[in-house]
């Protein structure tokens, strides 16, 4: 039984992004009970993702519904929260059956024990946005978010990232300061011989690297992202296999 693990498919709800969401969709069904165990969603699964008490964003309904429906087919479902959805709480584990972590998954693949991060904030040199993250999931900060009204709080988020995008996007994210954060962080966790694999998304940079390791071979492994690079990880009981659907956008 395979488990598949993926991260960065930042689905939105603007023109553009609808060709993506209809694909991500057509891909969950695809992820039959039968042969995918586990899917686990390593972070940033939205652009924009904010729970309220009685409202659920009604254009990620289609999604939702295929994520219920591999849950109720047996698939086991977890997120691993992102910077664009580390909101996420009750409703995706109530409703869609998630279990949700809230900063790192410790999992169990076969004999290899496996640390999973999003990634967000271990670059130590972005001390703007280790500030921000600290803030932004303050129980206080939270509470006043939830004062706006939906529909504002979706258009806010809307123009957010389309502002963040523009000003992070580059023409190489393997080359980029996050994918040589992440890098370092899984060289340093995996020569303390805490785990065996190290899985991370956020740099939009598939990778697939192996280290030495107090305990043996040690692997890192980037999961890069739907959104460009239609990339995911395969564990197929023995093995990881990194699958990437398109080339970087450089090439």
């Amino acid at each position: 039984m395979k488990t598949v693990v993926l991260s960065d498919v930042h689905l939105n709800v603007s023109t553009y992004g609808e060709p993506q969401l209809l694909e991500f969709i057509k891909f969950l069904k695809n992820l039959h009970a039968e042969r995918v165990e586990r899917l686990i969603l390593l972070g940033d699964l939205f652009d924009f993702w904010f729970e309220y008490k009685h409202v659920v964003f009604s254009e990620y309904f289609h999604v939702l519904r295929a994520l219920a429906e591999l849950n109720e087919q047996g698939v086991e479902l977890h997120l691993v929260c992102g910077n664009h959805d580390f909101w996420a709480g009750r409703f995706l584990e109530q409703y869609l059956g998630f279990t949700v972590h809230r900063d790192e998954a410790r999992i169990a693949f076969g004999n290899r024990h496996a640390l999973l991060v999003h990634g967000d904030g271990l670059n130590k040199k972005d001390r703007a946005y280790r500030i921000y993250r600290r803030i932004a999931k303050a129980p206080a900060v939270v509470w006043l978010f939830r004062l706006i009204h939906p529909d504002l709080a979706m258009a806010l988020a809307k123009r957010i990232s389309r502002t963040s995008r523009r000003m992070t996007s580059q023409a190489d994210p393997s080359k980029g300061a996050e994918a040589a954060a992440l890098r370092l962080f899984a060289q340093e966790y995996l020569g303390q011989g805490q785990c065996q694999v190290v899985i991370c998304g956020h740099a939009h940079a598939p990778a697939c690297e192996q280290y030495t390791t107090p305990n043996g071979p040690g692997l890192y492994i980037n999961t890069g992202d739907w959104m460009y690079h239609r990339s995911y990880v395969e564990w197929d009981g023995e093995d990881f296999k990194l699958i990437c659907q398109r080339k970087s956008p450089a090439s």
